[in-house]
């Protein structure tokens, strides 16, 4: 078969072809942490599900894969919190506003708001955990009055690395929100809770039937927060997780979030633990 002619071949559609975003803001979260905001060039919409994600790529650089932190019901912007751990992240604090990056996608599947409408939403969040959940939660709010109790637990390493300050202290004064956050390690100034954030769960009462648990954080706060929610008697089936780990190309094709016939990218990220029990290495 003869292959396509040059020119036709770079019209055809590819799912490796980005689309381009302009960063129209940027904001200092921590000291390794930046909000971007960004707008496709098009003005369209991005049209994504909390929990989904993308892949963003700077010119001459690389690609990388992050989290959608914004909720679709903010608007045409979209927002990006990114830690500088990389030559992709480096490049990205480089650019100043204005400048063009490519993303690709959404990407993957998120958090079943399907699910969650007209019950209560319990959300943990753990670490760097809270940036995808940060669209979930905007997600909530913006449509309250479509979920029933909503409940947040936010646990951090330590009150310096903790994200989105200023909206966790308008999260803590809302009448219909029960937000509680700790830190492992207390500065001189903290006068909240102390401890991991299972301590969050004393004096937490769970309707186990009418309740969907949505986690995100390190593998080892998996393990403790599924046991104590299982613990309440959660369903396996009603307790949502999401693997943010391991991803590179996004769309299933390279295989380097794959755990045994599971491709985290394309089948995730967010599974439920029914989903995830099977898979040995997921929880690790």
């Amino acid at each position: 078969m003869n292959p396509l002619p040059l020119a036709e071949r770079r019209l055809k559609p590819s799912p490796f072809l980005p689309d381009l975003a302009e960063i129209i803001r940027k904001d200092r979260l921590t000291a390794t942490e930046t909000l971007y905001r960004l707008r496709l060039a098009d003005g369209s919409e991005l049209g994504h599900t909390p929990g989904q994600f993308l892949e963003v790529s700077v010119l001459g650089i690389g690609e990388a894969p992050f989290s959608i932190s914004s909720s679709p019901t903010r608007g045409e912007a979209f927002e990006l919190c990114i830690r500088r751990v990389g030559d992709v992240t480096k490049a990205l604090e480089r650019l100043e506003l204005g400048s063009m990056v490519g993303v690709r996608g959404p990407l993957g599947r998120g958090f079943p708001l399907s699910t969650m409408r007209k019950q209560n939403v319990l959300v943990i969040a753990g670490g760097l955990g809270i940036v995808p959940l940060r669209s979930l939660i905007t997600n909530l709010i913006d449509e309250r009055d479509d979920f029933d109790d909503v409940t947040i637990l936010y646990g951090c390493k330590n009150p310096g690395e903790m994200l989105f300050k200023d909206e966790i202290a308008q999260w803590v004064t809302r009448d219909d929100v029960d937000f509680r956050v700790t830190t492992d390690i207390a500065d001189p100034g903290w006068k909240g809770n102390v401890g991991p954030v299972t301590t969050l769960f004393r004096r937490l009462e769970v309707h186990p039937a009418r309740t969907v648990p949505v986690m995100v954080g390190p593998p080892v706060m998996f393990k403790h927060v599924v046991k104590q929610v299982l613990a309440c008697g959660v369903p396996e089936d009603r307790i949502v997780l999401s693997l943010e780990r391991r991803m590179k190309c996004g769309i299933g094709e390279c295989g380097h979030c794959q755990i045994n016939g599971v491709y985290v990218c394309q089948d995730g990220p967010v599974f439920t633990y029914a989903e995830l029990k099977r898979l040995e290495e997921a929880m690790l």
